[in-house]
């Protein structure tokens, strides 16, 4: 029997935000809207989740105002994050530190974020450590770190395009590059 999505008898607003961000690969979606990812289908292959659950997050994050889903060219929608969804910036980013500084490999973090505007390393806090600016999401470039070559690496096209600098919030893959079998439409 499945766990319930709600908190009942709990009033604290972390309960209530983890009714719509605290189940299982919710936040990696939300990561993913972040590096650029847009289209069902490459959720589907970076994330390697079932269908049903990918399509079941997506619904519970766009009728909560996370993301809002949008035509696009051809059959297919995107998803991109709305003002709510880019205000969980702070809260992926923190649960990335604490991931690389406890469970990371040990030469370093897979991603590095950085100033767009002068290419250093930003502080945990975003700020930048070059000009030292409180640095936005959406000028921050997501970078390889050291990490990286020492990960086992997955073969699909959001791992491969992060493997090359890329600002976010800014769609990560070109839609008419994708594979024939990423182009199709989704429930």
């Amino acid at each position: 029997m499945p766990l319930p999505r709600d908190y009942s008898g709990q009033t604290c607003a972390l309960a209530r935000s983890m009714e719509i961000i605290g189940e299982r690969w919710t936040l990696l979606i939300v990561r993913d809207a972040f590096y650029g990812v847009r289209r069902f289908g490459e959720f589907a292959a970076h994330l390697r989740l079932p269908r049903a659950v990918l399509t079941d997050r997506l619904t519970t994050l766009t009728e909560a105002g996370v993301l809002e889903r949008k035509p696009d060219t051809g059959r297919r929608d995107v998803y991109v994050l709305t003002p709510k969804g880019i205000a969980l910036w702070p809260a992926v980013r923190a649960l990335t530190a604490w991931g690389d500084a406890f469970y990371g490999v040990g030469s370093g973090p897979r991603r590095v974020f950085r100033h767009a505007t002068d290419d250093a390393p930003l502080a945990d806090d975003d700020q930048c450590t070059g000009c030292g600016a409180p640095v936005v999401v959406g000028d921050i470039l997501v970078t390889p770190g050291p990490g990286l070559a020492a990960a086992a690496e997955d073969d699909d096209p959001v791992t491969r395009a992060l493997a090359r600098p890329h600002r976010l919030l800014q769609p990560l893959l070109d839609p008419s590059r994708a594979p024939r079998s990423e182009r199709g439409s989704h429930p």
